[in-house]
């Protein structure tokens, strides 16, 4: 009897990392719902694409009804969608700060909780969220977003405990610098001063994060919740 085909959905999946996770999946058979705060420029016959912003509670709220009506379920979710910003504190305004806190954080919470609503009727699903090696790092230049990224770390360990009895993990990746639209504008010196404070010296792939996803997703990782992976051994 032929497995029935998983339900992916992929937060921020226009370009990089998101777009990358989201044809992973695909690749795999399954079918992927992402969103993007504007329309996606590619497609494919298993892909439907959501233009929602995640900070926005009637976005979200909106998409996962369209998930369970086409659906009825969602059995991965990867909480993908997020915003950098390279702002020393003296130099970061209130406005940037919110966006920050509100897309990174409160965009992440409120999927996880509208996706977990499914998932505790359907008694199982894996949430990965996504951190960063900033947080652990400490890097300067980046404290909003490494603050914000470390609340996702925080709350990626309480909801496994929250939502456990309901067959759901919870984990996090935590990437390196990568070669995506998100680190573009950073200077080529500041990339590279994180690359030498790693063990292994060079930028992360997308390979290296999907790699993760799948060991979180993998039904032998029933067992595994709770936990960060950061890559490049920070």
């Amino acid at each position: 009897m032929k497995a029935e085909r998983r339900i992916v959905l992929v937060t921020g999946t226009r370009t990089g990392i998101g777009r990358h996770i989201a044809e992973h999946f695909l690749a795999k058979g399954d079918l992927v719902e992402g969103c993007s705060r504007s329309d996606a420029d590619w497609g494919h016959a298993d892909y439907f694409h959501h233009r929602a912003d995640v900070g926005d509670e009637n976005d979200v709220v909106g998409m996962l009804k369209s998930v369970h009506e086409r659906h009825g379920r969602v059995d991965v979710l990867i909480n993908n969608a997020g915003i950098a910003s390279m702002n020393h504190t003296l130099l970061t305004p209130m406005e940037t700060a919110e966006r920050i806190i509100r897309t990174n954080l409160l965009g992440t919470f409120v999927v996880a909780r509208e996706a977990a609503k499914m998932m505790v009727r359907q008694r199982g699903g894996r949430i990965i969220n996504m951190s960063t090696v900033a947080t652990p790092m400490e890097l300067e230049g980046e404290a909003l977003y490494a603050a914000s990224k470390a609340g996702v770390v925080n709350l990626t360990r309480l909801m496994a405990k929250e939502l456990g009895s309901y067959g759901i993990t919870v984990n996090a990746v935590g990437p390196t610098p990568i070669d995506t639209d998100l680190i573009r504008g950073v200077p080529e010196e500041k990339i590279q001063a994180i690359l030498d404070a790693l063990p292994l010296k060079r930028l992360g792939t997308f390979e290296d994060v999907t790699n993760v996803i799948d060991f979180f997703v993998s039904p032998a990782s029933d067992y595994i919740t709770g936990q960060v992976i950061y890559l490049g051994g920070a």
